[in-house]
C-alpha cells in the first residue's frame, strides 16, 4: 500500500523508481558545470537514462453564463515546451523529482527514457531538450544530438573523438 509521503514513481517501465537522478548523469552534469567534462560526456550519460517529463494542466475551455461569469471549465494535460528569444522551442525534462519540483511543484512527472523524450520533442516541433532548467545544472541537448537520441543512436569513442553510432 502506498503512503502519501512515499516518493516512488509508479510506472511499468521503471519499477522501484524513487525519482532520484541517475548517479552517472548527476556526476556528468556536475563535472560539466565545473568545466572538467565536455558536453559529450553528459550526452553519453543521458543515452540510457530515465528523465522526468513534466505534464501540467492547461485550461482548454471556459463556458460563461448570461452574466458573463465562468460557469464551467475544463482542462487538458500537456507537456511543456519553452520558446527561446530566437523562436526555437525546447521540451522540458528533469533528471530527478527534486529538480522538477524546484521548477514547478504541481507538475506531474512522467518517467521516460531520454530517447522517448527526444522523440516527443521532435514530434512537438521542438529543436532542443532542456534538461534541469531550474538546476542544479541546466543542460541543453541541441537539435542534431536530439535527432540522434530520438533515432536510438549511441555515442562511441572512435579514434580520438566521439561519434554517434546507429542502432544494430
Amino acid at each position: 500500500m502506498s503512503r502519501p509521503d512515499d516518493k516512488r514513481l509508479l510506472g511499468p517501465g521503471f519499477p522501484g523508481d524513487t525519482g532520484a537522478a541517475d548517479p552517472a548523469v548527476a556526476e556528468a552534469l556536475t563535472e560539466y558545470a565545473a568545466g572538467r567534462a565536455p558536453y559529450v560526456a553528459v550526452l553519453a550519460a543521458l543515452c540510457s537514462a530515465r528523465v522526468l517529463v513534466p505534464v501540467v494542466a492547461v485550461l482548454s475551455e471556459v463556458e460563461y453564463d448570461d452574466a458573463g461569469l465562468a460557469r464551467d471549465k475544463s482542462a487538458d494535460m500537456a507537456t511543456v515546451l519553452l520558446t527561446g528569444a530566437d523562436g526555437r522551442q525546447g521540451l522540458l525534462a528533469f533528471t530527478s523529482l527534486d529538480a522538477l519540483q524546484t521548477w514547478q511543484s504541481d507538475a506531474r512527472p512522467v518517467p521516460v527514457k531520454v530517447r522517448d523524450a527526444a522523440e516527443a520533442a521532435l514530434h512537438d516541433g521542438a529543436t532542443a531538450l532542456l534538461v534541469d532548467l531550474a538546476g542544479p545544472v541546466p543542460f541543453v541537448v541541441e537539435e542534431a544530438d536530439l535527432r540522434a537520441l530520438a533515432a536510438g543512436y549511441t555515442l562511441a569513442q572512435v579514434g580520438g573523438s566521439t561519434a554517434w553510432v546507429a542502432p544494430a
